[in-house]
């Protein structure tokens, strides 16, 4: 037999959230097990009724809106934008911000350097220690092989390596930070364009021989390219602290039962 898990009701206000609302929001929020799903749905529903139940009081006209997709809202979601437009006031977020948030996360507003990479690959598994040793010994053939005609490393790939890039003469095309293996890219951004690594690259998958082609160096992006993505992060930071110290006020003048609510984060059902 299945399971019955004994759920407590939930109440905002002493309005109870019927068990098969929470079920049915339930969906849309992934998460590793049933009983957080049910949670985060429950608290979504809460917060959802606590702003409807403030929307209905304050008497809230909400007219005709749209989603940021241009769909007309449904009638409950309507008074909910209203309310918390009335009620949230965020102000603009001003250049010197913008230009401060800039100057401290410059990293961020630069593209990434590119290097072409072409390798060849030994494959074999770290956990068997002489087949892996084998691998290097192949890998090390192979470097010898291209420091003495350069010109084979295709030819060399194509026989040899254990990757598909083989088919295309070991050319991986351009790779940059964070697209593969610490190892490899450790390697592989330390070269210089058209240099091969004197020794073999071990990782996970095997053993490598790496060879470095052009290489795009990232460029620091100027602030005026930026200024209004960084504007609409600032903004929407704000937004979603001020929704949630709004939400804080809500709860605390309301007597909600089932639930405790995570007011640093609220999720907003929309």
């Amino acid at each position: 037999m299945d399971e019955v898990i004994e759920r407590a009701a939930v109440r905002v206000g002493g309005v109870e959230i019927p068990a098969t609302a929470i079920a049915a929001e339930a969906q849309n929020h992934p998460a590793p097990d049933a009983a957080t799903a049910w949670t985060e749905a429950a608290e979504a529903l809460v917060i959802r009724q606590l702003l409807l139940a403030e929307a209905e009081r304050s008497g809230v006209e909400p007219g005709e809106r749209s989603d940021a997709q241009g769909r007309e809202l449904a009638a409950d979601d309507a008074k909910i934008d209203a309310l918390l437009e009335n009620e949230v006031r965020v102000p603009e977020a001003t250049e010197a911000e913008a230009r401060r948030f800039y100057d401290r996360h410059r990293e961020r507003f630069a593209s990434e350097t590119l290097v072409e990479a072409e390798h060849i690959l030994f494959s074999a598994n770290p956990a068997d220690e002489f087949n892996y040793s084998l691998a290097v010994g192949d890998a090390r053939m192979a470097i010898r092989a291209v420091q003495a005609d350069p010109a084979c490393f295709a030819e060399l790939a194509r026989a040899k390596s254990a990757c598909p890039s083989k088919e295309q003469g070991g050319n991986l095309g351009q790779i940059g930070k964070g697209q593969t293996v610490a190892e490899f890219e450790a390697a592989l951004f330390g070269l210089s364009a058209g240099e091969l690594c004197p020794e073999p690259v071990r990782t996970r998958f095997g053993v490598h021989v790496i060879r470095a082609g052009r290489r795009a160096e990232g460029k620091q992006l100027p602030f005026e390219a930026v200024e209004a993505t960084i504007r609409d992060y600032l903004e929407e930071a704000t937004t979603r602290k001020a929704v949630a110290q709004y939400l804080a006020i809500l709860a605390s003048q309301t007597t909600i039962e089932g639930v405790t609510l995570p007011m640093a984060d609220g999720p907003l059902v929309q």
